[in-house]
């Protein structure tokens, strides 16, 4: 009973951003698995309505809101829908984003393009905390979970803005626990390669073995590796737990350079 009640979230809300695919579908399953009422937010609202249908067919409680999390209305209206189904908000997950994938070649995107990854991964999650927050603190307390990448600590061509911006979340992620807390909790995690429908499409077996080359556990990752470590910053066994970064990529770099 000691090790369920320090991983239990019964009775609280989590709002999970990007929830309708890959890493953000497994932290609300998840998250909806300890307990938790979930608001399933996704850019396209059938995907987060799958999800959402797939919690309640458990047992569990969810919405499904579309939002763009670069539209300031569209955050306001999901913690206003958040609240006015569940009555309170405890859990933040910052999921959705956006950018990189050696898409960035410096000499043809433009100062727009590069703001824009900054707007999706690190405006967005500001402005969101910021609203959140307040309920949290109403309610006695919670935690935000932000999801980086480990562009934001390596080096590799044509990812300069995504990498720069998940780089930006890591340091901020530090400067809102001190603002935040005593209250709220900040936290960020970074996944390395993962497993989603989306790298399975284009994965062949030779690109996986020079991705795993410097990876001690010699795989993957797959959504639900990333949902635990979210689980565990939103959960009571981290209750002095604030501030920080964790990786999780199997002890490595997965890279195709």
């Amino acid at each position: 009973m000691f090790l369920e009640q320090l991983f239990s979230l019964k009775g609280n809300v989590a709002i999970v951003t990007g929830g309708g695919n890959g890493i953000g579908k497994a932290c609300c399953l998840m998250l909806a698995k300890a307990g938790a009422s979930i608001a399933v937010s996704d850019l396209k609202v059938e995907d987060a309505k799958k999800v959402a249908d797939e919690i309640k067919s458990n047992g569990g409680k969810a919405i499904a809101v579309a939002c763009n999390v670069t539209e300031d209305a569209e955050l306001v209206n999901l913690v206003d829908e958040t609240v006015k189904n569940f009555g309170k908000i405890n859990y933040l997950v910052n999921n959705a984003g956006g950018g990189g994938g050696g898409r960035e070649n410096p000499f043809k995107i433009t100062v727009d393009d590069f703001a824009w990854r900054f707007k999706l991964n690190v405006f967005s999650v500001w402005r969101l905390s910021q609203l959140c927050v307040p309920y949290m603190q109403i309610d006695g307390g919670g935690s935000i979970v932000n999801i980086s990448s480990m562009s934001s600590i390596m080096a590799s061509h044509n990812m300069s803005a995504y990498g720069s911006a998940k780089a930006a979340m890591n340091q901020m992620t530090k400067y809102l626990a001190m603002d935040f807390g005593p209250e709220v909790r900040v936290n960020v995690v970074g996944p390395g390669a993962i497993k989603t429908d989306a790298l399975a499409s284009v994965l062949t077996p030779e690109m996986e073995k020079e991705m795993l080359k410097n990876t001690p556990l010699k795989r993957l990752g797959f959504p639900d590796d990333i949902a635990g470590a979210v689980l565990y910053f939103c959960a009571p066994i981290s209750q002095w737990v604030s501030g920080q970064l964790l990786f999780v990529n199997g002890g490595g770099i997965q890279s195709l350079e």
